[in-house]
């Protein structure tokens, strides 16, 4: 429940080397207020210590976190000399700047002319450690409640260390000391109803030293894991003048914070009031605040262009936007998925203060990301409440206020395919109960069966009209959807699935039309069309329950037998090819005797014109009759106009169905009368002699 920035420490060296100059001059700004225009004695340049730096660099850290969390977030400081100096507590009332300032202008800068021969930092560690297992208000308050999460409370904890190190050797001895206080005073809060124990702490230690000390050059080191409760990371510092810069990284990556920088700021110059500049100021804030600007950057086609670029910076945790004149209250503020409060990096720049004050007036600041020329964006706005400065998110796509979407149409389209009213149905059906499990209870709780359920009612459901027949023609079709869900049918829910089937084939022997959405009318605009989707959504229908039971099988063959042909079926045409072949040919001599029976009853003159408009005629429901194969002689006496036999006529219809089986032996065509003369080779022969 309490991450690593609940409970932050700071150890402050103030041994004598602290003292020492950080070697960075700073020149007096000195303005000549005299009228007689009789120039000041410029005073000399001075230096801070390296103590001054490190107050300050940590008090920074401070400002940024108690700006943003107000007071969730809790930063003790310890001074480490000759002994362990603890100069606040863990309480919210001593989580302040301004007694902080009064207590470290007591204790004093750190003497360089003092003796560091009793002064260690390891008394400042060990302290630290001792104040990590320390309980705070609210860990006490949730750890003394009688709730299921006073149990997991977790204790965590950060220390940032100033000091200054002779060489690797000594960064050992730091982590060993550390670690082997860790396991002492876990082993004291393990028998302790005020102590918690330590879960994990981060060391994090700041080398400072000045350029002059080449011997206590130290490269830094990305953090490694030393136990398993103890990590460590070391920053090396070459001047002190770079720890503020060093501490705002820090702060961020501790604190999970990024950085919005604002651009194009208008304000008058401050020694010329008629003219006016750009100016950018640096905000921090929580990440959440540049979750929607990094989502829609990375979905944009412009993202990979130069607005893209400019809006994400070199450094991953920056983002730029730009200033817009400022607005009254607006609309915008309905939008606002966020907001979050700000701290501005460099506090006391003249931009950064003329923007608060701008701010605390009661002023609000639209903010837009930059785009292509003509594409204005308004994603953040900068307003105060309660003299607390939030940069608020708007949401740059759809309002939340508004009806989402079509599915069809996408972004900006209105709600009017969808099944909403059978959807609703559909919730109240699977709608959920409270239920207490018992030790005799059954294995199976009810939250499976209706899983079960949820899962079977679903294997064909439509989300949008146009994406259905069937589920628009309820009168026709019910009650198969219904009954069809079912787990177990009995007969007479087959016998109403059966008669509704037959319906459909009623009407479709009739010709009416289908009472369909005049947009599903509008895409197939043939009543044939629709009979052929409707039949085959319908089958898909049966056979996602076909396997439930052999009842619904039931259902799924009574509609293959009104309906035989079916898409699957002229899927499968081409493949069973043939197989159908050899059937095929069995069925043409029942087709003979067939043909044969009713020319039977035919008189002579039917006959006649029966047998010439053999080739194109058709029966009603029949395939075309195959033109009959007949010889030289049938043929003249047919022109003649004789009379065909009966026997003539069979004997054409069942050479042509064996010459449909097989190829026809090579013998047998060049038989006379029905005769092949066998060694035709030796009669050439003996005519040759």
């Amino acid at each position: 429940m309490f991450p690593a920035s609940h409970k932050t420490v700071i150890v402050v060296d103030h041994s004598p080397y602290f003292g020492k100059s950080c070697g960075h001059k700073i020149e007096y700004d000195i303005i000549s207020k005299s009228r007689s225009g009789v120039s000041n004695i410029p005073l000399d340049p001075f230096c801070k210590s390296l103590w001054t730096c490190a107050v300050e660099a940590a008090f920074e850290y401070c400002r940024i976190v108690y700006d943003i969390f107000s007071s969730d977030r809790l930063i003790r400081f310890i001074a480490a000399d000759t002994e362990a100096r603890l100069l606040n507590t863990w309480k919210k009332s001593d989580q302040k700047l301004s007694d902080l300032m009064q207590i470290f202008a007591e204790l004093g800068p750190a003497n360089p002319e003092g003796n560091d021969e009793n002064c260690s930092i390891l008394h400042g560690l060990a302290a630290a450690v001792e104040v990590l297992c320390e309980c705070t208000e609210e860990q006490h308050r949730v750890r003394t409640s009688m709730t299921d999460v006073a149990s997991k409370v977790s204790n965590k904890g950060r220390i940032i260390c100033f000091t200054s190190v002779k060489n690797e050797s000594h960064v050992e001895v730091l982590k060993k000391s550390v670690q082997d206080a860790l396991t002492q005073h876990n082993k004291i809060a393990a028998g302790s109803d005020n102590l918690l124990l330590i879960n994990h702490c981060e060391l994090v230690v700041l080398h400072v030293h000045i350029p002059e000390d080449s011997s206590l050059s130290l490269s830094s080191k990305a953090r490694q894991n030393v136990s398993s409760n103890l990590s460590f990371r070391l920053i090396s510092v070459v001047s002190a003048q770079h720890l503020a810069s060093h501490l705002c990284k820090l702060v961020q990556l501790h604190h999970d914070l990024v950085m919005t920088t604002i651009t194009g700021i208008p304000m008058k110059e401050e020694q010329n009031s008629s003219s006016s500049a750009n100016y950018d100021v640096e905000l921090l804030h929580h990440k959440d605040g540049h979750k929607e600007v990094r989502k829609n950057t990375s979905q944009s086609p412009s993202s990979s262009g130069d607005a893209g670029h400019k809006l994400l910076s070199q450094e991953e945790n920056n983002i730029l936007l730009k200033w817009c004149s400022p607005r009254g209250m607006s609309n915008e503020l309905l939008y606002c998925t966020g907001a979050y409060r700000i701290s501005p990096v460099d506090v006391n720049s003249r931009p950064s203060l003329c923007l608060t004050n701008f701010l605390l007036n009661g002023r609000q600041v639209m903010l837009e990301q930059p785009r292509k020329p003509g594409a204005k964006v308004m994603s953040h706005m900068l307003t105060s409440h309660g003299g607390e400065i939030f940069i608020h998110c708007l949401s740059t796509s759809r309002s939340y206020l508004e009806d989402p979407p079509s599915i069809s149409e996408g972004c900006g389209g209105r709600v009017t395919d969808y099944r909403i009213t059978d959807f609703g149905e559909f919730m109240k059906d699977n709608r959920l109960a409270p239920f207490t499990i018992t030790d005799d209870q059954e294995k199976e709780v009810p939250i499976s069966k209706a899983k079960t359920q949820l899962e079977r009612q679903t294997r064909h459901w439509p989300m949008v009209i146009s994406d259905t027949i069937i589920f628009n023609m309820a009168s026709h079709i019910d009650p198969i959807p219904t009954i069809i869900a079912k787990l177990c049918l009995d007969e007479e829910d087959v016998t109403q699935c059966k008669k509704a089937i037959f319906h459909l084939v009623g009407i479709e022997a009739k010709g009416d039309p289908l009472p369909l959405p005049p947009g599903i009318r509008g895409k197939a605009p043939k009543k044939e069309e629709h009979y052929r989707q409707m039949w085959a959504e319908l089958e898909s229908l049966l056979k996602a329950y076909s396997s439930t039971s052999p009842e619904h099988k039931q259902v799924l063959d009574c509609l293959h037998d009104c309906k035989p042909v079916s898409n699957d079926c002229n899927a499968k045409k081409g493949s069973d090819k043939t197989t159908a072949k050899g059937t095929d040919k069995t069925s043409e001599t029942e087709k003979a005797w067939k043909d044969l029976d009713k020319l039977q009853s035919m008189t002579h003159r039917e006959k006649q014109d029966y047998l010439s408009s053999a080739d194109s005629r058709t029966t009603e429901g029949a395939p075309p009759i195959k033109k009959l194969r007949i010889s030289k002689d049938e043929s003249r006496d047919r022109q003649k106009g004789g009379p065909v036999s009966l026997l003539s006529l069979w004997s054409s219809r069942i050479k042509a169905v064996n010459t449909m089986r097989h190829e026809e032996f090579a013998g047998r065509l060049e038989a006379v009368n029905n005769k092949t003369e066998l060694y035709t080779h030796l009669k050439k022969d003996e005519n040759g002699k």
